[in-house]
């Protein structure tokens, strides 16, 4: 991975924490990480907790932010979740995982964010 492509992926990340936040979500944790992988952010919707991958591509991209994640990705974050909710010692709580599909324009600058809830 190219030291643009992690800009681009960290900017989109603190632009979706920005927009949770700003919608009311309480951000629990971000950039958890274990051996079987990683969650973008972890927040709080009301009394959902909410997993949120955040997919950040350029406006010039062939392929949508969202339709970047496949279905071996899928499976890997709901194993990470599981996980997540055993270290965490969560039980008994509504749960969904959502994406935030950014898309960037040539100028760096956010074009457009699309926030799809229970996403996966």
């Amino acid at each position: 991975m190219t030291i643009k492509r992690l800009a681009l992926g960290r900017a989109g990340e603190e632009a979706a924490a920005d927009y949770l936040k700003k919608r009311g979500f309480r951000l629990l944790q971000r950039n958890f990480s274990c051996m079987l992988g990683e969650l973008d952010i972890v927040a709080m919707d009301g009394p959902c907790l909410v997993f949120v991958e955040v997919r950040t591509k350029s406006v010039n991209s062939f392929v949508l932010p969202q339709e970047s994640i496949t279905r071996k990705k899928k499976h890997k974050l709901k194993q990470v979740a599981s996980f997540y909710l055993l270290v965490k010692n969560i039980k008994d709580r509504p749960l969904r995982f959502d994406v935030i599909a950014i898309s960037v324009g040539p100028d760096g600058r956010i074009a457009n964010i699309d926030h799809i809830v229970n996403a996966i």
